[in-house]
């Protein structure tokens, strides 16, 4: 195993602490926003992505590795699919936090990586161990409790945490780098939404430069808040152990918690409270074996290597 050096393993450390406070941290900059419709956010959002990650690709010289997966009609086809994942993603997000919906947002972020399971199981026959089949059946009780409680399905919860799981198994089956995948992938998207844009400027209807420097501001920076945390996840990602980014994965959504609870004041009660323990409970489950697979792995490679 590749050894990493002390120093980059703090550097990539902070650069993955960054990107998921920057991830749990957007229902703020979103908020701040609530005044737009959240399609033209969306709008917003792919075309400067599109923008600042040009001018990253540019500064890292990284247009050759951008450039390939054009070659390929099966990458094409896999990042066009991925690319409808993440904008459908995307829209419901933004449009469940303007819509008072941020612990349904949490939610759903909380259940993904036990979705990733089940996607793992039943496309690449990735086989289920008992202690993941209680984790998820933990999370499913959650489920059930509040469709009982409210007389429906979390739906929001649900929808982007199947959505965020279909993204990452498409972009695990594309060969393709994250950075440049999201430059080609909004790239599919930026056509439709710069003709949005256009017409909404043509029609008088568009938020930006009509609703203030502060909403032009925000509305600019949509690419940098999309781009910056991934690029962050990218660095750290290569210099941190798989249980060190696992576990941070969970930073997200409990702060996305703590503001739908604390800042926002959204209901909270006892059922909302019951079916996050169920969630909370699997994830810890989910956790726990997953370290414990890991660290069970790694001994016995070391063993070997001894032998």
């Amino acid at each position: 195993m590749r050894q990493i050096d002390p120093k980059q393993k703090s550097y990539g450390f902070i650069a993955a602490l960054a990107a998921f406070l920057g991830w749990g941290l957007l229902p703020v900059y979103w908020k701040s926003l609530v005044t737009v419709n959240p399609f033209e956010i969306l709008c917003h959002r792919v075309i400067w992505s599109l923008v600042f990650i040009a001018v990253i690709l540019t500064i890292r010289k990284g247009w050759s590795e951008t450039l390939v997966p054009l070659k390929s009609p099966r990458d094409l086809l896999i990042l066009a699919a991925s690319s409808l994942m993440i904008g459908g993603n995307w829209l419901l997000y933004i449009w469940a936090v303007n819509t008072d919906h941020v612990l349904d947002t949490s939610l759903g972020y909380y259940i993904n990586p036990l979705v990733n399971i089940l996607l793992g199981f039943a496309f690449f026959r990735e086989r289920l161990r008992p202690l993941q089949m209680a984790a998820i059946g933990l999370a499913a009780l959650g489920v059930l409790n509040s469709v009982i409680s409210h007389g429906e399905l979390p739906w929001i919860s649900l929808v982007l945490a199947v959505s965020f799981g279909l993204y990452g198994l498409l972009r695990k089956i594309a060969s393709v780098e994250s950075l440049p995948g999201l430059f080609l992938e909004t790239m599919v998207l930026g056509p439709f939404a710069l003709a949005y844009i256009l017409w909404l400027q043509a029609h008088g209807a568009s938020a930006l430069f009509h609703q203030g420097f502060q909403v032009d501001l925000l509305l600019l920076g949509a690419g940098v808040v999309t781009a910056s945390p991934l690029i962050g996840f990218a660095f750290g990602a290569r210099r941190l152990q798989l249980t060190t980014l696992g576990l941070l994965q969970y930073l997200a959504p409990s702060i996305a918690f703590l503001l739908g609870v604390f800042v926002y004041k959204e209901p909270f009660t006892t059922s909302h409270m019951v079916t996050f323990a169920l969630i909370w409970s699997g994830l810890a489950v989910y956790t726990a074996e997953s370290v414990a697979t890991i660290r069970s792995h790694r001994r016995m490679t070391n063993s070997g290597r001894a032998a």
